[in-house]
């Protein structure tokens, strides 16, 4: 559509601030790099409006009207795991140790940088956000192995160097056992630019593959021809 513009979730950081000066600081700050910043002037707001819209994080001021920032810390930590980051005048290491064993994730003392403050946020939100799994290293067919960080195979722990063109394929096959291929899905594989090709090369580096991963090429357990259309690579479960 025309003009339209995309919707990005900006990670929430609720400020709990009663000088209005340091929270429109930090929130400038915060909103410059990304974020999407709330302010509160005292604890019962900042609580208020945690209920009504949770954010990935909290700033929070000790020294707050009425509730003070430790109860705040305390109440939330009742029921969430929030990461908290307190900013407080009070510099006494047992002021420090007290905010950490409410649970608090990080403590920084007035006055501040804004941008080390910034720096502290995107750390806090690194540590406190769960990182994806690493895709495995090493795919397994029987006693095939394909190494995708190395880009070479290994048959019944033999080494086997592949081409650029092998590799492909067999990382596509192996990727997706039981599937049947068509000559044309490889080319994509191989050729993903779409430059024009022979279907038939297709058929070249197969057989080149068949050569190094093959026990007996005349009889291929491993890279089936499907005639007519093109290629499947057997099942763990098909193996004898």
């Amino acid at each position: 559509m025309s003009g339209a513009k995309a919707i990005v979730n900006k990670p929430g950081v609720l400020i709990v601030e009663d000088d209005a000066r340091t929270a429109r600081l930090l929130a400038t700050y915060l909103d410059n790099e990304g974020f999407s910043t709330r302010t509160a002037g005292n604890g019962r707001d900042g609580l208020r409006y945690f209920q009504e819209t949770p954010p990935a994080l909290v700033i929070l001021d000790l020294m707050l009207p009425g509730m003070s920032g430790w109860d705040v810390c305390r109440e939330l930590r009742k029921t969430s795991k929030v990461p908290i980051l307190i900013l407080s005048a009070r510099d006494q290491e047992g002021d420090r140790i007290r905010g950490l064993e409410l649970g608090a994730d990080d403590y920084v003392v007035k006055p501040f940088s804004p941008k080390e403050v910034v720096a502290r946020v995107n750390a806090i939100l690194r540590r406190s956000t769960p990182q994806s799994p690493a895709p495995p290293s090493t795919k397994q067919c029987g006693d095939l192995q394909l190494h995708t960080t190395s880009k070479d195979a290994a048959l019944q722990g033999k080494r086997i160097e592949l081409t650029r063109s092998e590799y492909l394929l067999l990382d596509a096959f192996m990727s997706n056992p039981g599937k049947t291929f068509s000559r044309a899905e490889l080319v994509g594989v191989l050729y993903p630019e779409g430059e024009e090709v022979v279907d038939r090369v297709v058929d070249v580096h197969i057989g080149e593959l068949r050569e190094k991963i093959e026990l007996d090429r005349g009889n291929p357990r491993l890279i089936k021809t499907i005639r007519g259309f093109g290629y499947r690579f057997t099942t763990e479960e098909e193996l004898p």
